[in-house]
């Protein structure tokens, strides 16, 4: 099935990209185009605070891949994120200052503060911005990879499988954690000056990675579509709804997990790297485990199993929590936890499916 095929049956999907495009021309047109004094002028810290909600809708994304269609609840998700994170604050670091005597690299900040002599091993390359990027889906590809063949080859399911995965990304937090790491501990990385050549506090660098992450989203969202419309796709949902069924029939029930799985964390990392540079910092609060239930949270409320639903769900209360935080942070906490339980209760399939069921009455 080819990709026009995968999208023509796609109403949600169609209005989403729609969206999508409209938003990203219009953040262009009033801001760049727009004079600074004018009332419809869209400030950069506004692009910045959007194209960080980009960056949480492909995550709900990727979440949504496994969660809704392979049937994977998936608490750790925001490991996955936090190492793509690392990964581009590895190579914002290395883009500070001079290169140095004969052109080697000067030690970030952090480590001259903790008397570290020379740079470490896994921090070499991350000069170079092609390096950079392959890394970005290499690493928490390679985690994911590793962690989903231990553990499907075992075939660990269910309940069992979602505390394994949040005990993976609590592993993570309490590694980084600690300064020999070599990742700066519990203040993480920040300080960043330049990316790919270009001034990160520059207001066409902020737009710039607004349209990055739009494109990226975009661009998942095919892909994602793509693999859930196909001969794969069916498969993915048959394993959700009778995993031993499917077996039985003669499908590689591990490898269509270990692939679907491996794949989500690229996007995952993809959506983390892209993160870091808009908010400036990543540390190792990123692999919270409460942060991997927020995730969840976003895609139950957006409604699992539809894609378009989790983008949506990750925008909504990404925003009602920017909101919330600022007018009553008190009140955050009891408003995210009253979303998840109204919206397992009352909302099965999310605000997507809410607005279905009102389209079907007649």
């Amino acid at each position: 099935m080819g990709l026009f095929s995968a999208m023509r049956g796609d109403r949600g999907g169609q209005l989403l990209l729609a969206v999508l495009a409209l938003v990203t021309v219009l953040v262009l047109v009033l801001n760049l185009l727009v004079p600074a004094g004018h009332p419809l002028h869209f400030p950069t810290y506004t692009v910045t605070l959007l194209g960080k909600y980009l960056t949480y809708a492909l995550l709900a994304l990727s979440v949504d891949l496994v969660w809704g269609y392979l049937g994977i609840l998936s608490l750790g998700h925001g490991a996955f994120f936090a190492l793509g994170g690392y990964v581009m604050g590895m190579y914002l670091m290395r883009q500070i200052g001079d290169r140095g005597v004969y052109g080697h690299p000067i030690l970030p900040d952090f480590m001259v503060f903790l008397d570290w002599e020379r740079l470490p091993w896994f921090w070499s390359g991350f000069d170079q911005a092609w390096f950079a990027l392959i890394m970005v889906a290499l690493v928490p590809g390679v985690l994911a990879f590793v962690f989903g063949w231990l553990a499907f080859r075992s075939r660990v399911t269910g309940v069992y499988l979602s505390i394994i995965t949040q005990a993976l990304t609590y592993a993570l937090m309490l590694a980084f954690f600690r300064n020999e790491m070599g990742f700066g501990g519990n203040n993480g990385l920040t300080d960043f000056k330049d990316i790919f050549g270009f001034n990160l506090q520059s207001d066409g660098t902020r737009v710039g990675l607004f349209v990055a992450s739009a494109v990226a989203l975009a661009l998942a969202y095919l892909s994602c579509r793509y693999i859930v419309a196909s001969r794969l796709g069916r498969v993915v949902v048959a394993i959700r709804d009778a995993e031993d069924r499917t077996r039985f029939l003669g499908y590689r029930v591990e490898r269509v997990k270990l692939w679907v799985f491996t794949y989500s964390a690229i996007l995952a990392g993809v959506a983390g790297a892209l993160y870091v540079p808009q908010v400036g910092i990543i540390n190792p609060t990123e692999f919270s485990p409460l942060n991997s239930i927020e995730i969840v949270v976003w895609v139950a409320v957006g409604g699992r199993g539809t894609l378009y639903g989790a983008v949506a769900g990750a925008v909504l209360v990404n925003y009602a929590k920017s909101y919330l935080t600022g007018a009553l942070p008190e009140v955050w906490l009891f408003a995210l936890g009253g979303l998840f339980v109204g919206a397992t209760m009352f909302l099965p399939r999310g605000l997507v499916g809410l607005l279905g069921r009102s389209e079907a009455r007649p």
